[in-house]
């Protein structure tokens, strides 16, 4: 595949999506570019704001199996990777799958479940596979996870583990429409249309799942020169040295923003990654990788400005 037809087929992608999504334009644009990325998100909002539907919508226009698992505190690992069972007839073990081998996997309200369900993943989400009782199995990709979270102050909620929350390329927030946008969201309804149930939208697939493959490989060429490979690292170093910032991006933060800024300036219909494009990407790749001082947190401050502090504090480098 050319570096222009990623362009094009991003922006189809956008195109048909937002049929049905209105809004959150920089969501969706984040969930495509961590799929071309081959790298997972963790989308947090409020319920009822289209999370679901996004993942919906975006495995039909992707042409791909999608999975949807309700992640509750009675949740048991096995639930999500599958389990053994043993065939009296054959006298042997059989391995059933579990939700997790598809290509797109909706974790829905992931720090609904423990620590143990949540840890379930970890594996799965570094090296697309699942080991159960010492037998190693691949997933077929490409394989993405987007799990959506409410915010940690609602009830009932588990926060994530830290070794979890690294492995998330992206964390990505959702917020309440604008009124322009929630007055047609409701027009959908009246026409008789249903979004939920994609009920009068007629989503055509735009590319086939081995096409997001290509799509992996070929943002491999786009090109980082050195000055934005430094860039990138007095960032990640700034995170841990900020005055407000207990503890740090770890390396992966640096590799991720590089991947993503590769895929992103392929999509925009470059060759190249600009200052520009780390820019965009730091806040989605940072913001979960970063923890503020208790006295930060008291006085009002968030991970996002903190974030846009660093940015303004690292000297761009020039042309």
């Amino acid at each position: 595949m050319k570096l222009d037809e990623v362009a094009t087929l991003f922006n189809s992608a956008m195109d048909e999506i937002g049929h049905v999504i209105v809004g959150q334009i920089e969501l969706v644009e984040g969930v495509l570019v961590a799929l071309f990325s081959e790298g997972s998100v963790l989308i947090e909002g409020v319920p009822g704001l289209g999370k679901t539907l996004l993942v919906n919508v975006l495995s039909k226009t992707v042409s791909c199996e999608f999975k949807r698992v309700q992640f509750t505190p009675d949740l048991m690992p096995s639930d999500l990777t599958g389990h053994n069972i043993y065939d009296m007839g054959e006298r042997r073990f059989h391995f059933n799958r579990g939700p997790i081998f598809t290509n797109l996997l909706l974790a829905d309200e992931i720090n609904r479940s423990p620590p143990k369900s949540q840890s379930a993943l970890l594996e799965v989400m570094q090296e697309a596979q699942v080991t159960i009782d010492g037998e190693t199995h691949h997933l077929d990709r490409p394989f993405l996870v987007l799990a959506t979270q409410n915010p940690l102050e609602h009830e009932g909620t588990y926060p994530l583990p830290e070794a979890q929350v690294d492995r998330f390329m992206f964390k990505l927030t959702i917020d309440y429409p604008s009124p322009a946008e929630e007055k047609e969201i409701l027009s959908h309804y009246a026409a008789g249309r249903n979004p939920g149930q994609l009920q009068g939208f007629e989503i055509k697939p735009v590319m086939e799942a081995s096409a997001v493959l290509d799509i992996q490989e070929t943002v491999k060429q786009v090109i980082v020169e050195d000055k934005v490979v430094g860039y990138i690292n007095d960032i990640v170093a700034r995170t841990r040295t900020w005055h407000s910032v207990t503890v740090g991006s770890s390396p992966r933060g640096g590799i991720n923003m590089l991947i993503a800024a590769r895929t992103l300036a392929a999509c925009r219909g470059r060759d190249f990654v600009t200052p520009d494009d780390i820019k965009e990407i730091a806040p989605w790749v940072l913001r979960h990788r970063i923890r503020l001082r208790p006295e930060a947190e008291i006085e009002g401050s968030s991970a996002d400005e903190v974030v846009l502090q660093i940015l303004d504090s690292v000297e761009v480098p020039r042309s």
